[in-house]
């Protein structure tokens, strides 16, 4: 590679560093100065910093299809047992998502009002050659009788790439084990973590069921539309919801209620206000019913369905907080006000709830510790918005349990 492209090689790599552990806000400044030049010697190279996220972003989309065609070229004459082939393709994927970062991260929220067509074009690619390819692989494990019949294959490959994606935008490759991590969520999927879980209607009619079901009543619709914070509260939600905090500004939100920013300023005292103004009710709404599903008389695997049903149904009622939430646990380090302050309390209940289904031999899971499973499940437990979307709440549910709590995979 010429002197030249070297360098400008080097300067991209530096910045997807850069944006992936300080945010996709940090400045061209701060890249320069992690390069060791002057912002005029960068601007040579990149005319601005979206010139540079549109390269992170061919770059990562280049790699991921690469994954995709060097699996199915193999898949016919590749001599592994079904799961091998599905473990190497998912932890492909995962490691080259927490590789691009940055990347991933783009085309997870739209860019800013201000993005030139290119970018927003990018940003929307739906990698849809990993998928096919995931499906490809699970297809030719079906034709071998190692993935039981009645799963959803299309949904399952869906599952799986997105599980391996969120490896990279979480923070879970910075933890002990990560090497560990995206092979295990694979394995849940594929053999459940249930020893021998009820039958649907046993899980139905559980006390933590019960428990959910109850929080999920209380759940209140009214909104008052002629109050004017409130309608810029209800802007700022999905402002954030489709761009994550860190890239929308104020002047965003005002575009979008049709005010001025000033107008924006005079009802609330800043952006940080204006998230926890959101987000407060919700993450208590979410800590009540994750409680008292815990604190129900039942077992571990009925604790964990009910789980699994309440965050369906969160996901369905609240999805812009929902992923106002998730995007709290994707930066690195945390830019935004302390939003996960539930998330700690959470993980915590579900260690432990991870640890009495294990004590009690009704979890089995192999090859991690008691943390990472713990981090592998609380990652599980919530549904992909779209999967709800497409299957509907209860379709969603009995996929989960014939995944997550059962396996995919035909047991030995």
């Amino acid at each position: 590679m010429p002197l030249e492209g070297a360098r400008k090689a080097d300067i991209l790599a530096t910045a997807a560093s850069v944006f992936a552990t300080s945010g996709l806000r940090a400045s061209l400044q701060e890249v320069a100065d992690a390069c060791g030049i002057l912002p005029g010697s960068l601007y040579h190279h990149f005319e601005s910093k979206e010139a540079i996220f549109i390269e992170l972003v061919e770059q990562y989309q280049v790699e991921l299809d690469a994954i995709a065609e060097k699996s199915l070229d193999a898949l016919r004459s590749d001599p592994r047992p079904s799961e091998e082939q599905i473990l190497a393709l998912g932890t492909a994927i995962a490691e080259c998502a927490v590789r691009n970062r940055a990347a991933l991260l783009l085309t997870f929220y739209e860019p800013h009002a201000g993005a030139s067509d290119e970018l927003v074009r990018l940003a929307s690619h739906t990698p849809t050659q990993i998928t096919a390819a995931m499906l490809a692989t699970l297809r030719a494990a079906e034709s071998s009788r190692s993935l039981r019949s009645g799963v959803d294959l299309e949904i399952l490959a869906d599952r799986l790439c997105q599980s391996m994606l969120h490896v990279g935008i979480g923070v879970y490759s910075q933890t002990r084990g990560a090497e560990r991590f995206p092979a295990a969520k694979c394995q849940m999927l594929l053999h459940g973590i249930a020893v021998d879980a009820p039958n649907d209607g046993r899980l139905d009619r559980s006390a933590a069921t019960r428990a959910a079901d109850d929080v999920m009543s209380s759940w209140d619709d009214t909104t008052d539309d002629d109050d004017k914070a409130a309608r810029i509260r209800a802007v700022a939600r999905a402002e954030f919801a489709k761009r994550g905090y860190e890239l929308t500004t104020v002047r965003d939100i005002a575009a979008a209620a049709g005010v001025s920013t000033g107008a924006v300023y005079r009802l609330i005292a800043s952006k940080d206000d204006l998230l926890l103004s959101i987000m407060q009710s919700y993450v208590e709404t979410v800590t009540t019913g994750w409680t008292r599903i815990v604190e129900s008389h039942s077992t571990p695997v009925e604790k964990l369905d009910a789980l699994v049903w309440f965050n369906i149904n969160v996901v369905h009622r609240f999805p812009e907080e929902h992923k106002i939430q998730q995007a709290g646990l994707r930066q690195s380090p945390p830019q935004t006000p302390n939003l996960t302050m539930s998330f700690s309390a959470q993980l915590r209940q579900l260690k432990t709830l991870v640890s009495e289904g294990l004590k009690a031999g009704q979890f089995e899971v192999d090859g991690v510790s008691l943390e990472m499973a713990a981090r592998c499940v609380f990652a599980l437990v919530f549904t992909p918005e779209n999967i709800i979307q497409t299957l509907g709440a209860r379709p969603t549910l009995r996929f989960d349990r014939e995944t997550l709590l059962r396996g995919a995979a035909v047991r030995s």
